[in-house]
């Protein structure tokens, strides 16, 4: 087996962690003793054991005393250079140079200024061979959420929204009107698992009374971010009800009301989705999905603030209404979702 082929292991491993150890990266980890995997592990949630610590257990549970030994000849494969800094957990390239593995292959240096090669340095400082830079785009690509916070000082930001075959997005009317399926509304529940916010403007809030819960799948809830600068929401919509974390930014107060949080915000009418990511950045999210209305969506796209745009197209068509934002980019996939069509953009050029 190369090298690939076991980072391609750990990038499983790593994808386990999906939802549950933001702001942390997704990071697995295979030990490999003449050829064949005596140990594996990924980082699972977030202020716990790291994918190397748990690594380096599970060869232990599968080999006992014999695991001290084997280490010393063994290789480690990780999708994201090994933390050289305390935080919530021991640095994990102490606990590779304590275990005197011979070598360690990585996928991708890590970017956050506590990491950034000093992890690489010390397992080279301890004698152990380091080979960097194997499958770098597919660890990159598992990772975006994790390296756009960082590199960009923002979340990583997922546009979506339903439409019609000719292209509106609601009533005119200010009337609740589904667009999409049931399979669309399935998988829309699995992506709010998986990232760490959600953001809805004014109107929707009111016109919908959405929950912005992952309540069909199994999951954990994101935090719901509600764009309402004059608090016109009534604290009877479900926004306001205590199964997750609510953040409404507006321009009147600052104030924590049980799981409500109230951000005041300065001329909300100006720059809105660069202060909305900025605030976010601060808070420690490091990926939200912007799901509507139309007004709000338009001016992340407008200040060119997207990673990836999720659009289901439905077949069906309406003789009017509010027409869906505008957006550019490259189509990364489509896919049918039930009698729905979804297509999925990114604003940056594919290699």
């Amino acid at each position: 087996m190369s090298d690939e082929l076991y980072i391609q292991r750990c990038l499983e491993l790593a994808a386990k962690g999906m939802g549950n150890v933001s702001p942390n990266p997704m990071v697995g980890c295979v030990v490999v003793y003449e050829g064949k995997i005596i140990g594996e592990g990924y980082h699972q949630k977030f202020g716990e054991a790291h994918a190397e610590v748990n690594a380096i257990n599970d060869v232990f549970t599968n080999f006992g005393d014999e695991a001290p030994s084997l280490l010393k000849n063994a290789i480690a494969y990780v999708n994201l250079e090994p933390c050289a800094h305390f935080g919530k957990t021991p640095p994990c390239a102490d606990l590779l140079v304590k275990h005197q593995l011979k070598k360690v292959v990585i996928g991708n240096t890590d970017p956050f200024s506590g990491v950034n090669g000093k992890g690489i340095e010390k397992l080279k400082a301890a004698g152990i061979v380091v080979v960097t830079g194997v499958l770098v785009d597919e660890c990159s690509y598992l990772n975006r959420r994790f390296f756009t916070r960082i590199e960009q000082q923002r979340p990583f930001i997922i546009l979506k929204w339903a439409q019609t075959a000719n292209g509106y997005f609601a009533p005119k009317d200010a009337t609740q009107k589904w667009i999409s399926g049931s399979e669309a509304k399935q998988l829309t529940h699995q992506w709010r698992s998986e990232e760490d916010a959600i953001v809805v403007g004014k109107q929707t809030a009111l016109i919908d009374n959405p929950q912005l819960t992952a309540r069909n799948v199994e999951g954990k809830n994101p935090i719901r971010i509600v764009i309402d600068s004059n608090l016109a929401i009534p604290e009877t919509h479900h926004v306001y009800n205590d199964e997750a974390k609510t953040i409404v930014f507006n321009e009147i107060k600052t104030d924590v009301i049980n799981n409500i949080h109230f951000v005041q915000m300065e001329d909300m009418q100006f720059y809105l989705a660069q202060k909305i990511a900025f605030q976010l950045y601060l808070m420690d999210i490091q990926s939200v999905i912007i799901e509507g209305g139309a007004q709000i969506l338009s001016q992340f796209i407008t200040a060119n603030l997207w990673d990836e745009a999720r659009i289901f197209t439905s077949k069906t068509e309406w003789n009017d209404g509010i027409k869906a934002p505008s957006i550019k980019g490259n189509i990364l996939e489509t896919l049918q979702i039930g009698a729905d069509e979804l297509t999925i953009y990114s604003p940056y050029s594919q290699k």
